[in-house]
């Protein structure tokens, strides 16, 4: 007997092969924010300031996206779908601009280089947006209920820790063929077909299920005005802000911190290695944890230990053994783990309040909208970041290894303390989240009466005809 509509879900390799979609995103991601920055400074010949820039101007026009591309994935009405037709069509710009952005820009002008990175980011962005945003609007609609969210986000969570390896490894290659310019040149050429292929498979294991709310209001600023009014959307959104604006300071900060403040960036590596094994092994355990706990109570949990191992990251000192160095940052990682998943699995929960008080659905505005705020506010600290180094007296470029006290102290500062203070934040703000699991099981039941309540009126109309 075929299953209904609310009945199907992705099997355990389904969604092992959904969850490469978020894999081959994070793979850029976090390429650019654990070497983008010191790339475009060592072999791009941009200074701090200006490197930041242009990951701060693609990044911002990227966000200004977000919202537009899930409105557009919530009015499409192609025979194929409303969020999966958009897997074809950003596939390969997507490989193409990552390759471009690895490239070392042969122009003597430093602005010409600043334009010609700045360029080839924002088309990266641009394809990466029109991936991403219907790829996450179809998670809270392939897994409908409180626990099934969380299952499905931890298969995604864990692929996307796999992508931040991925970038480590491209990292560890390119020091083995050389660290030169050629060298990133090829690990990316070959990374950008990675990036291309696996979004096939994702077209074909997912699906979209039949739209019994309303339809979205064609009316963009109304839907927009509606998410600002969402009180419980709100919470949400800062608390993940905030966190999201933690984990790109630290990899923004992090091969500077290996690189010039302990003097071992070779060990930067196979520390972050370690650190996403551990993310990796903690998902299951806090997957477990999840069936008998609310979701704030986990986020608050995980970003209060994050938060506490950040103070030990401060005192970091070259003379520290190695293996200190090899279990220290690590720890984080089991913090990180819960920090990183809860919000994503909250989300969904969020659209099914917000579809009971307007009877819509609306998937894509509501992830365009979380990334959106989410883009705007990690560019923006990366930015302030940099300039933070650049006004520190920091100086880059492949021979430079000492630098001033101040900037040593800015790295120090930047990579553990601001974003401790900013975890502290998150935790208070997730307290007044009010979405429990008890209060999510009504929502559904109230869902649930009122689609098969439309379902008969449909059918007696019908039968009437």
């Amino acid at each position: 007997m075929p299953l209904s509509s609310d009945e199907k879900r992705l099997s355990a390799p389904g969604k092992t092969v959904y969850a490469i979609g978020d894999h081959t995103v994070n793979i850029v991601i976090s390429a650019v924010s654990l070497l983008y920055l010191k790339f475009l400074i060592d072999h791009g010949g941009l200074s701090p300031y200006l490197a930041g820039l242009v990951i701060w101007i693609a990044r911002i026009i990227d966000a200004f996206t977000d919202p537009g591309m899930g409105r557009l994935s919530d009015m499409t009405r192609w025979r194929s779908g409303r969020r999966r037709p958009y897997f074809l069509i950003g596939a390969l710009p997507f490989g193409f601009f990552f390759a471009l952005m690895w490239w070392s820009a042969p122009f003597a002008s430093e602005y010409a280089r600043f334009a010609y990175y700045a360029l080839v980011f924002v088309g990266l962005s641009l394809s990466m947006t029109c991936l991403s945003v219907p790829y996450l609007a179809l998670l809270p609609e392939m897994a409908t209920d409180y626990d099934e969210r969380t299952s499905l986000n931890t298969y995604r969570s864990i692929a996307a820790v796999l992508g931040t390896l991925a970038a480590v490894g491209m990292k560890s290659v390119v020091d083995a063929l050389g660290g030169d310019a050629s060298a990133w040149t090829y690990t990316t050429a070959v990374t950008a077909v990675w990036l291309v292929v696996p979004w096939f498979a994702v077209y074909a294991v997912s699906f979209e299920r039949p739209i019994e709310g309303r339809s979205a209001s064609p009316r963009f600023l109304d839907a927009m005005r509606a998410l600002a009014t969402h009180r419980t959307y709100q919470i949400l959104m800062a608390l993940y802000i905030l966190a999201r604006i933690a984990v790109d300071l630290i990899g923004a900060m992090l091969l500077f911190y290996f690189a010039y403040l302990i003097g071992r960036e070779a060990d930067f590596a196979p520390t972050l290695a370690l650190f996403l094994v551990i993310v990796i092994l903690s998902l299951p355990v806090w997957l477990a944890v999840a069936k008998k706990r609310d979701k704030r109570t986990l986020f608050i949990a995980g970003a209060a230990w994050w938060a506490v191992i950040q103070i030990a990251l401060f005192f970091g000192d070259p003379s520290w053994p190695r293996w200190v160095l090899f279990t220290v940052p690590p720890l984080a990682a089991i913090g990180y783990a819960v920090a990183e998943l809860m919000p994503w699995s909250m989300l969904g929960d969020v659209i099914d309040e917000d579809e009971l008080e307007t009877g819509e659905r609306r998937e894509g505005m509501y992830v365009g909208f979380f990334t959106f705020l989410r883009k705007i506010g990690g560019a923006t600290a990366v930015l302030l970041m940099a300039f933070a180094l650049e006004l520190s007296g920091f100086e880059g470029g492949l021979d430079r290894v000492d630098q001033s006290e101040t900037a040593l102290f800015s790295i120090r500062a930047m990579t553990s303390l601001v974003p401790m203070v900013i975890l502290l934040l998150a935790i208070a703000v997730a307290t007044r989240y009010p979405l429990t699991r008890e209060a999510h099981a009504k929502t559904i039941d109230e869902l649930a009466r009122r689609r098969s309540a439309r379902r008969d009126a449909n059918n007696a109309d019908g039968a009437a005809r």
